[in-house]
This record gives C-alpha cells, structure tokens and sequence, in this order.
C-alpha cells in the first residue's frame, strides 16, 4: 500500500459534473505544519475540493474557488468559520458565517458561565442564535447595548503610563465580534431554496471521522500518511 500511495499524485479533485454547489470550507491540522483545506457539498456529503496545506490562508481558499469556477461550477452561498481574510474571498457570494463557532468565539471571551450580569445577559442573548433571526437577535443585541453602553465605556488608567484602556476590552470584544458578523449569522434564512446550513458541522464532523481512520497510521512518515488522507477523501465521502 505504501508503494502505492508514493505513486499517487496529490492534486485538487472536483467529484461532480458541474453544476450550482453550496460549499462548506475549512482547514484542519494534523500537526504544526500538516494540514487540510477541504471545500465540501454538505446536503450531497460530497468533497468537492481539497488540499494539503502548511498554514491557513486567503490565497488558498481563492485557489480552490477558482479552481471550482474554471472547471464549471458556480458557488451560489459558502458556510465558514468567519476566520479574517477568508469572507473576502468569497466576496458577492451570500456566506453564512458558523453559528457554532460564533458561540465559541463569545464563550472564549466571556467563559462557559460568566459571573457578571452584563456578560451573563449576553452570553442568554447569543444561547438563542440557533432559534432566533436576524432582526430579532439585532434588536435584543441593541437593548442590551443600550443597557449597558455606560459601562462598556469605562476606563482604567495604566499606572505606570498614564495611559487609559478600556476596562471591559473581552465584553467590548465579544459585543464587536456579534456585531460584525450580525450580516451573516442568518443568511440560510435568506436563501432557503438553497438549504444553506447553519454551520459548519458536516465538514467537522468529517474531519473528525477522518483523524480517527488515520489514527491508526501514526507510524508513517508525514509524506505518506498525506497520501493515505487523499486516499480517503476519493473513497470515503459519506
């Protein structure tokens, strides 16, 4: 199997006749420098695209569009993380930001059980992501801005510059993160001939499934076990 694998060339695959795709896009890492880029069909489980990357970075996603695109196909909505630089490469195309890693960007800034009432009101407001819609989220988010803005806007002198900062920065960080990604929290809702999931669950559960099939080659050196992976993604799209 392994000389098999060594002869293998590792290139972009696209698995369907072209056509309208809603892709989910993400990358996963198997060590430091070992990654995976895939784009995939959710309401298909189909891998449309992948490939072996070392970092995380715009220009690889716009490979894998524009690759998509030459071959035939037209992205009609993307589901994402929300990772900076990624959004824009999908520029014109109705992206639906994650809502789990939504959640999980507020939970890093406010923890899992907030002792504060402020945070512990916006932590309750974001619990209903997944039930709520835009307008109805966009106006609990503004009601408790407006409960709260006297407090966001307090400051603290640095004692040994003199220099003031905001006393609340991870509240005032977790307020701007809903904030800016309020315009693509709900795009499934706006397109619903599309079925544009919610979040990126069937490309992580993937990646989840995929680690444990490798799981069992940690032996091999990094070149093969890359090749075994691609292998994977031609066999085993389910």
């Amino acid at each position: 199997m392994q000389i098999r694998l060594d002869e293998n060339k590792i290139e972009p695959v696209v698995r369907l006749n072209p056509k309208k795709l809603v892709i989910v896009v993400d990358t996963t890492f198997f060590s430091y420098e070992s990654g995976l880029l895939v784009f995939r069909e959710p309401n298909l489980k189909k891998n449309v695209w992948w490939e072996v990357v070392q970092s995380e970075k715009a220009d690889n996603y716009l490979f894998g569009k524009n690759h998509l695109e030459k071959n035939g196909f037209k992205i009609a909505a993307v589901v994402l993380d929300g990772r900076p630089g990624i959004r824009e490469v999908f520029s014109g195309i109705p992206a639906q930001m994650c809502q789990f890693h939504q959640k999980q960007i507020i939970k890093r800034y406010l923890t899992s059980r907030p002792k504060l009432e402020v945070s512990q009101g916006l932590k309750a407001i974001v619990d209903t992501l997944s039930a709520s819609n835009e307008l109805d989220f966009a106006r609990e988010l503004n009601r408790w801005l407006e409960k709260w803005q006297d407090f966001l806007k307090q400051k603290t002198a640095d004692q040994n510059t003199g220099r003031w900062f905001y006393t609340h920065k991870r509240l005032r960080s977790a307020y701007r993160s809903l904030k800016t990604n309020l315009p693509y929290l709900f795009t499934y809702q706006k397109y619903p001939e599309l079925h544009i999931p919610n979040t990126t669950n069937s490309l992580d559960g993937f990646f989840n499934r995929l680690k444990s099939l490798i799981y069992v080659h940690r032996g091999l050196s990094v070149h093969r076990r890359k090749r075994i992976i691609i292998e994977i993604l031609k066999g085993r799209n389910h």
